[in-house]
């Protein structure tokens, strides 16, 4: 993995760039049903690092006064993620000056393993009717650390700073979720890409069943944002439903230390491991 020097402080990071739009994946990004996997999560901030990029130049060859902003992506995962280097692309699918549609595609070796579609929306100031019927969550100072690597495997796992609420119930819990690697090696993040990073950490905070156990993958991310986001800190207030068929959903109201900013589901599918 690369260290990245910064002062006195050596730090470390989920990917390093090696082309235009070809990343490495550190130790960092392992997964946690597999050791040669990637964990989604931090892959999921690198496409919307990747589609900041893209929007970056397609703004400034359009003079737009400002960039849009960020209101809905959805991630398909069409199969396994391997832990090896990966190419992640970005096109304009329909183009706007308050309304745009982007696709991102992640391809490892020539298989597309991630399909993103990001809707874009022009920002206006409606804050004189801003309202959510959600409560804040207590602050991560409030909450005790959780070792979730006590639960759960692999170098993603092991980045992360959990801080959760008391399960009440199987299936339902509260958690912030803070990393200080940085997503690529060498080159600033948004606070956007950095915070959607962690986002699908939310499936393994608010179990049904023992992962030891039971399978339960997300094949799927969709995040819906009425607010852009704030950091340090990723709030993941979750329920976790299994279905009686093989299905499950994870679904989480999505905070920053200032309040709530959207919606995350995950559509599961849940199996007995064979020797569960």
């Amino acid at each position: 993995m690369h260290p990245v020097t910064t002062g006195d402080v050596a730090r470390e990071s989920y990917y390093e760039r090696t082309g235009e739009d070809l990343y490495k994946p550190t130790a960092h990004a392992g997964g946690a049903w597999s050791a040669g996997e990637q964990h989604f999560s931090p892959l999921a901030g690198l496409i919307a690092h990747a589609i900041d990029r893209h929007i970056a130049r397609d703004t400034a060859a359009a003079a737009r006064p400002a960039p849009l902003a960020l209101a809905r992506i959805s991630y398909d995962i069409l199969g396994r993620i391997a832990l090896d280097e990966c190419r992640v692309t970005v096109e304009t699918v329909r183009p706007g000056r308050t309304v745009e549609l982007l696709e991102a595609t992640v391809v490892i070796g020539d298989r597309p393993v991630v399909r993103a579609r990001a809707w874009l929306l022009a920002s206006l100031d409606t804050s004189a009717v801003a309202d959510s019927p959600h409560d804040r969550m207590p602050a991560p100072e409030a909450l005790a650390p959780w070792a979730m690597e006590e639960k759960w495997h692999g170098g993603y796992i092991s980045s992360v700073d959990v801080r959760r609420t008391p399960p009440s119930r199987r299936g339902r819990a509260a958690a912030w979720v803070s990393s200080r690697l940085d997503l690529v090696a060498d080159e600033p993040s948004s606070t956007l890409a950095a915070y959607l990073a962690l986002v699908d950490t939310a499936n393994g905070i608010a179990v049904q069943q023992d992962p030891a156990a039971w399978m339960f993958p997300n094949l799927d991310l969709t995040i819906h944002l009425h607010r852009q986001p704030r950091g340090p800190w990723t709030g993941l207030d979750t329920t976790v439903t299994f279905g009686p068929s093989g299905q499950g959903l994870t679904s989480s109201v999505l905070h920053d230390l200032h309040g709530p900013v959207g919606h995350a589901e995950q559509i599961l599918t849940v199996r007995p491991l064979a020797d569960g």
